[in-house]
């Protein structure tokens, strides 16, 4: 599947929109899930679908972009920012690995919450807590260069886009103070 237009709009510059906005929603779900289990808990399955919507919604933009770019006068900038689009595809693919990682493993520990109730809740093992932070950690460093790399290209394409677009002063300004 192909997309051009959307009513006569080059349709990247409409679909990006969802990744400026999934992309950070889910790297925030991510950090929030991994760092408290009881939020994963209550996100359920929205983590993992958040996260492959987010997954989805990149190759969608950058095909749609590559379709821009074949109509585009190309130079230095757009060049830059094709480059930077394609390297959001494997944050993305963490992004939405990491989510159903929390997801499932919030799902198995609220499972297996019921069989301990009886007894006396042990002290997390050192093993454990490691894990916790380790993965926490990871979930921090995806989300930030995702989010970080989303950044990096939405600037570049601003760039490419309006850097001969627009003028410094307003149309009948002369400069003048008055």
């Amino acid at each position: 599947m192909s997309f051009s237009l959307i009513n006569g709009l080059p349709a990247h510059v409409l679909i990006v929109h969802f990744v400026v906005i999934f992309v950070p929603l889910s790297a925030l779900a991510v950090v929030v899930g991994a760092i408290w289990p009881s939020a994963a808990r209550r996100m359920g399955i929205v983590l993992p679908l958040l996260g492959l919507v987010t997954l989805a919604s990149v190759p969608l933009a950058t095909q749609a972009g590559g379709w821009l770019e074949q109509h585009v006068d190309s130079d230095a900038l757009v060049r830059k920012h094709t480059e930077l689009g394609d390297g959001l595809l494997p944050w993305a693919a963490a992004l939405f690995v990491l989510a159903t990682v929390i997801w499932w493993t919030t799902r198995r520990s609220a499972a297996a919450e019921p069989a301990h109730r009886g007894r006396a809740r042990a002290t997390s093992s050192p093993l454990s807590m490691i894990l916790r932070v380790v993965a926490a950690v990871l979930c921090i460093g995806v989300a930030a260069g995702a989010v970080v790399d989303v950044y990096r290209i939405g600037d570049s394409g601003a760039r490419a886009a309006w850097h001969d677009g627009f003028s410094q002063t307003a149309k009948g300004d002369h400069g003048g103070n008055g």
